[in-house]
């Protein structure tokens, strides 16, 4: 029966390796959690730059059309 008390205390030590086992997993898994939100909010970003990056084009061409017409009178 001693070997068995053994055991029990064996069996303890188990779940507190197991714990720390676990640990890398979940160190990897938040790792990789941000980087996919990283990259999403990157993507998001850039779409919205380049949107507005257009629109401002958009504005200059119209600004140097009217500058042109300005120009010739």
């Amino acid at each position: 029966m001693d070997g068995m008390d053994g055991m029990n205390g064996m069996g303890g030590m188990g779940s507190v390796f197991g714990m720390f086992a676990i640990i890398p997993i979940l160190m990897y898994l938040l790792i990789l959690g941000f980087s996919i939100y990283f990259i999403v909010r990157t993507i998001r970003f850039m779409k919205e730059k380049t949107k507005l990056d257009q629109e401002r084009n958009e504005k200059l061409d119209t600004l140097i059309k009217v500058m042109q017409e300005k120009s010739r009178d």
